[in-house]
């Protein structure tokens, strides 16, 4: 695009194919400063002083050690969550379903731990952690065959299915599942010690944070390392190379959005067993659909996922933190959306690059 500023001189914006290392580093640090910065500003237009709220978040997070591990605890399912819809957009398939498949992964290892509460841990916790897979893989799957067969959009099926998980939960906590001893609340029973994931120590950090870490290193060498990989991320780029190339996209669209269902569902696995010991209503507060904003800052890397995941676990126990001081906690809302608006923005500088383009005759016309 070119827009002209005097007679003969224009101003081009170009695509920047390889940008510069100081650019890779400097404009994601300064978007997130301007989003803090922006915050800031409505905290105190609000009547609230940005450098008290930015200090009692980072202090209750990084001030004790309860902070730590509750920051730890919260990234885990934004970990899993994030690693399982930025595999799917590896592929440019919209898995928005996140949310939904981790409801499906939470209801199927609740029904493998009240039914067979008998089974040895050994065998008890693995067949948790496969039927979770399996649920979440199948929701998933529900809206990639007809993407893969019929070309129906992926993004109105995810969403909806999310829907459809959650009042199926929700169904079966207030129904069939509830406890009878439970005084009328709409919780299931209790899991046996056997159904629990083991934590580390004292804390309440599960077993779910190795599941994350290591996935992310295997995603990580699929991605980057193996045939698979190569696959999916040639027709994410460029369908039609694909196909010329003879890659069959149906089939890896069911497996990627079959990967991508499973570890959403495992993230749904490790809340029920290693954090809540129970099903209940409402035991997600959007880890499905702020994992779409933790993998697109993470620019769909496995690794970095586990590290704004990290983050954007602090930020959520630092909203709890303020929330002593008067301030609401959609404020972390705020944050996370403005974060990703000034991220994602930041983005156009490391794509394109303004060039002044001096000599053009005063008759040339601009487009």
């Amino acid at each position: 695009m070119k827009l002209r500023l005097t007679g003969r001189n224009i101003l081009q914006v170009e695509k920047t194919m390889t940008p510069s290392p100081v650019m890779v580093v400097l404009v994601p640090v300064a978007s997130i400063v301007l989003a803090l910065a922006v915050c800031g500003l409505f905290f105190y237009l609000s009547g609230k002083d940005p450098g008290y709220i930015y200090g009692k978040m980072f202090s209750g997070v990084v001030g004790s050690t309860y902070g730590l591990t509750e920051t730890v605890v919260k990234s885990i399912p934004l970990m899993l969550c994030g690693l399982g819809v930025g595999l799917a957009f590896r592929m440019q398939l919209w898995n928005i379903g996140g949310e939904g498949q981790l409801y499906m992964g939470a209801f199927a290892a609740t029904g493998i731990a009240l039914f067979f509460p008998d089974w040895p841990a050994w065998v008890l916790l693995p067949v948790m952690v496969i039927a979770a897979c399996l649920a979440g893989g199948f929701l998933a799957l529900l809206a990639a065959v007809p993407r893969a067969y019929l070309g129906v959009n992926e993004i109105i099926m995810t969403l909806m299915l999310n829907y459809v998980a959650i009042l199926w939960v929700d169904y079966l906590v207030y129904g069939p599942w509830r406890d009878p001893q439970g005084f009328n609340f709409p919780l299931t029973a209790p899991f046996r010690e056997e159904a629990v994931l083991p934590t580390f120590g004292d804390t309440r950090i599960h077993m779910g944070l190795l599941f994350g870490l290591l996935l992310a290193v295997v995603f990580y060498f699929v991605i980057y390392r193996t045939k698979w990989g190569f696959e999916v991320r040639v027709i994410g780029e460029s369908p039609e190379a694909a196909r010329y190339a003879g890659m069959n996209i149906t089939r890896n669209i069911l497996l990627v959005m079959l990967a991508s269902g499973a570890v959403c569902g495992l993230a749904g696995m490790a809340e029920v067993s290693g954090l809540m010991h129970r099903l209940q209503p409402g035991l997600s507060p959007g880890y499905g659909y702020t994992a779409i904003i933790i993998a697109w800052l993470a620019k769909l890397n496995p690794i970095a996922i586990v590290l704004v995941a990290f983050l954007f676990g602090g930020l959520q126990v630092g909203g709890y933190v303020v929330q002593t001081s008067g301030i609401p906690s959609t404020m972390v809302a705020m944050l996370q959306g403005t974060l990703l608006f000034f991220v994602l923005g930041g983005e156009i500088l490391l794509r394109y690059r303004l060039r002044f383009m001096p000599g053009m005759r005063a008759g040339d016309e601009s487009a």
